[in-house]
């Protein structure tokens, strides 16, 4: 049976319905009858404005006219030069504060005890309202939607002004009501910023009043041999002044609007008070929903008629009929078989309105992660609306719903546990969240928490840091009972950040859910990207009994920063170098070891988009955390989007990596494309340089392909079953990029140099990046060492140390190898190295400490070379500690021959 207390759709996903006796005067259009409810969304007419938090505006004061979803935030914008910087026009408003929203309600004529209701789909942070100076109520929480009665303060044929406070001040301002989330690397925007509506329903009708709820609430309890059998939960109000008799009678129509169930339940409620009514009902030759392969829907219809079988109310929502398990071992279970859950993490901001997105706005961005070929969504990092819920429902994508308690759940640092307005507001966010989506049947689980577990560790820009470690565990525990007692058929879950990844004293989280998510970021924060396999076998091992999951994953990716090799060195992960070709180079490391393991019940890389936050500066951004493959004007496809579009998908698709990347440093380059075709071939200014077929994980690298100056047309033709896919880009090598090799090592981005262009380090065989600069974490700016010598202090603080090799495609000819050399700390005697070109020694034993008279001098050294056919070979070879240098140029002494 269903307990008490169960979840629910969003009530502003349900069909409106409309009564004739009630006449609602608006522009917006008005459900016509047979209908019983009327429901109006209150677009227009709205007026604005920031003010304080204490009183309302004067009424003599001017108000900003503006239309409802609305916010008054706008954050996150890119540097000059990048490609996404053009397109985000609106003035950038990072208000924290309190905005004050007027309209007058269009006129309406109840009928007898009729009520009149408000409803907002989600006011952010916080919420008071007023309907004609009567204080209908407040609600605590940005992202769920509430409903007042605003019956008694309706005035009929009167002026009626409604006034809502809306505060989106961080909780830690004194006076502040404590509202989740308390902390969070996301910026969590002010305003009206989903639809707000106008309801009329009979005096008895379906809850209005429960949590933002639809009052109804269905589960499939089994499905045997064809046969689904379902319960259903009413709950139902009589406002009226009298007894009520009447019953609750609940359908099932299949696609093609045939009736396949109906079952009815008594219902007699005293005047003025609550009931319920409980329905058990089977379908027959059921069919199923299946996710992206067949997602099935049948239209569930609830009526509320009374002892004559008028209609009083009814409430109409999709429903569709599967079930869902967590297996440790095999993962994911969409009606019994196994399902491989792969997708996105995802923000409901975009960079133009931040979160006040249309309904077309949100079904571009669900459009775009369906395209890529995702087949799961996990709506982070709070309740997300109504509508991204409606399309996964439509479209088959399975959902990951959870609550904002993120990184902090105390409000000083002397408390060792959440305090109560805390705990209760984490209490009312997910029981809203479970009533309000509880009938979408793409929702698989519920989560109660992210990243709760950064203790001491915590990064201060997410949140003050702790010196003693609160523990979680007993308001998780709470959380994750309470989640079972409104849905005992879906999984709970949640996501953790720092088990096992080098953070000492963190609480563990592990085991109060039914399954764990864990965000990791190997190869971006700490670790290396090959380190995924060993590390979620060791968490599989580690947790043999409950479900895992890799929840985040992923890096920054600017798509104005490009790197002739994302291996050439340190990326910073707080900081400016972080160039799209490294984060494309991550996920094609991280996704084939992630696909290799069964067990994992889903994977959600980090991030769908873009989006906004307080607390960086980073790529070519600031206010935006970078980690989206697609930017945050949704408009650029990153190359890791094409990426996972090529394995993803199995609709045809080839794409040129680097395609940004246009004034290229050097005439020789590696050229990549992703292609799902069966084979791809790549043309260079009309000359094929070969065909590849069966490209491991969909993606094809010719190596070495040589450009000449000037532009360079290039071209993949992927060749499909049912025809030829094209994709091309013109590449762009100056002359003197055309004959000579300036690399700038240990630097993923080249530093500018005032004389030459430069490459970021490339072409070389061993050795490890590094740089003389330093910081106190991996959060902090570095501090630049002060290096003499050098008119381009940048390139010559970073270099490539140990036992290595260049490898210089240089064309048959002699040269001048020029090497930049800076020591960064060890003293004279301390390293020691040779230089060697094409195997003969060149430079013996050299010090550069020694040579320059210190550390951080820079000096260089100029060297004969003559390239053969396989180009030069420069190879530094340690005797004492390890051989290094800041940059290589290799400039031809005469014109190089053919």
């Amino acid at each position: 049976m269903i307990p008490h207390r169960l979840s629910t759709l969003s009530a502003a996903l349900l069909c409106s319905v409309a009564t004739s006796t009630v006449v609602l005067a608006q522009s917006a259009a008005v459900s016509p009858a047979p209908e019983i409810r009327q429901s109006v969304t209150l677009t227009s007419g709205w007026g604005f404005q920031m003010g304080d938090a204490a009183e309302p505006p004067a009424s003599d004061t001017t108000w900003q006219p503006v239309e409802v979803p609305h916010s008054w935030n706008r954050i996150g914008s890119y540097l000059p030069g990048s490609p996404a910087a053009a397109t985000l026009k609106r003035p950038i408003d990072q208000t924290q504060g309190v905005g004050w929203y007027k309209l007058t309600l269009p006129a309406a004529r109840l009928s007898g005890a009729q009520r009149l209701w408000l409803e907002f789909e989600a006011a952010s942070r916080t919420a008071e309202v007023w309907l004609n100076g009567q204080r209908l109520g407040s609600h605590a929480g940005g992202f769920s939607a509430f409903r007042f009665d605003a019956t008694s303060a309706y005035r009929q044929g009167g002026s009626n002004v409604l006034l809502v406070k809306v505060d989106n001040r961080a909780p830690e301002t004194l006076g502040v009501q404590p509202t989740l989330p308390l902390a969070g690397d996301f910026f969590v925007h002010g305003g009206l910023y989903r639809p707000v509506k106008m309801i009329v329903t009979q005096a008895a009708h379906f809850a209005m009043l429960d949590h933002g709820g639809s009052g109804v609430y269905a589960q499939t309890r089994s499905i045997d041999n064809g046969k689904a059998a379902i319960s259903i939960l009413s709950r139902v109000r009589n406002d009226a002044g009298r007894a009520l008799r009447g019953q609750v009678v609940v359908r099932f129509v299949d696609r093609d609007g045939k009736e396949v169930a109906r079952q009815a339940s008594p219902v007699q409620l005293s005047a003025r008070t609550d009931g319920e009514a409980r329905i058990d009902l089977t379908i027959d030759q059921a069919r199923l929903w299946q996710g992206t392969a067949d997602p099935y829907l049948y239209t569930m219809v609830a009526e509320f008629r009374d002892n004559k079988g008028a209609l009083l109310d009814s409430v109409s929502q999709p429903f569709g009929i599967r079930t869902m398990a967590l297996d440790p071992d095999r993962g994911f279970l969409l009606n019994g078989k196994v399902v491989a859950l792969h997708g996105v993490g995802l923000h409901q901001d975009s960079g133009q309105d931040g979160w006040a997105l249309s309904d077309s706005d949100i079904e571009k961005m669900v459009s775009t992660i369906r395209e890529m070929g995702a087949n799961t969504i996990r709506l982070t990092h709070y309740q997300h609306g109504p509508v991204v819920h409606a399309l996964a429902d439509k479209l088959g994508l399975i959902l990951w719903d959870e609550i904002p308690l993120v990184t902090a759940w105390t409000l000083s640092p002397d408390e060792k546990e959440a305090p109560k307005a805390v705990a209760d507001n984490a209490r009312q966010q997910l029981v809203e969240m479970i009533r309000q989506n509880y009938n979408h049947p793409s929702v698989a689980v519920w989560g109660i928490a992210n990243e709760v577990d950064f203790g001491p560790n915590r990064p201060d820009f997410i949140g003050k840091a702790v010196s003693e470690v609160p523990d979680p565990r007993g308001l998780l525990t709470d959380l994750n009972a309470l989640a079972k007692a409104e849905d005992p058929i879906r999984r709970t879950v949640l996501a953790n950040c720092c088990e096992n990844n080098g953070m000492p004293g963190v609480p563990d989280v592990s085991g109060i859910t039914d399954g764990l998510g864990v965000n990791r970021y190997m190869g971006w924060y700490y670790g290396k990207a090959d380190d995924f396999s060993s590390v979620l076998d060791g968490l599989h091992q580690k947790h043999a009994g409950q479900p895992l999951a890799l929840t985040e994953y992923g890096a920054g990716g600017a798509t104005s920063q490009h790197s002739d090799d994302p291996q050439g060195g340190p990326i910073n992960a707080s900081g400016r170098d972080q160039p799209e070709e490294y984060q494309a180079w991550l996920h094609e490391r991280v996704w084939p070891q992630v696909k290799a393991k069964p067990y994992l019940w889903g994977s959600w890389l980090w991030n769908s988009f873009d989006f906004a936050t307080k607390v960086r500066k980073e790529g070519d951004s600031i206010d935006i955390n970078t980690k989206g493959l697609v930017t945050y004007d949704g408009a650029i496809r990153k190359d890791a989007w094409w990426y996972y579009r090529v394995n993803w998908s199995a609709q045809p698709a080839v794409q040129i990596a680097g395609k940004r990347y246009v004034d290229r440093a050097y005439g020789v380059t590696d050229v990549k494309i992703y292609s799902n075709a069966p084979e791809t071939e790549l043309l260079v200014n009309g000359t094929s340089i070969g065909t590849m077929r069966g490209c491991a994980f969909a993606t094809c690298v010719w190596p070495g392909v040589r450009l000449t100056e000037g532009q360079n047309r290039i071209e993949a033709r992927a060749r499909f079953a049912n025809g030829v896919q094209t994709d091309g880009v013109d590449w762009t090598v100056g002359r003197d990029a055309a004959a000579a090799f300036r690399i700038d090592s240990g630097a993923i981005l080249a530093a500018a140099d005032p004389a030459h262009r430069f490459g970021s380090d490339a072409f070389f065989d061993g050795g490890a990046p590094g740089t003389a600069d330093t910081r106190k974490n991996r959060y902090a700016p570095f501090q630049a060492a002060a290096i003499t010598g050098t008119a381009n202090r940048d390139q010559a603080a970073t270099y490539r140390s140990g036992d290595f090799t260049y490898h210089i495609p240089a064309k048959p000819g002699r040269y001048t190898v020029i090497l930049h050399f800076v020591e960064p700390s060890a003293e004279r005697g301390k390293r020691v190295f040779d230089v060697a070109i094409n195997g003969k020694v060149a430079l013996p034993g050299f010090d550069v400490a020694a040579a320059a008279g210190g550390t951080l001098k820079a000096i260089t050294r100029s060297l004969p070379a003559t390239a053969v056919k396989d180009g030069l070979t420069i190879n530094f070879k340690p005797t004492v500690g390890d051989a290094i240098v800041s940059a290589l140029e290799v400039v031809p002494i005469d014109t190089p021959r053919p």
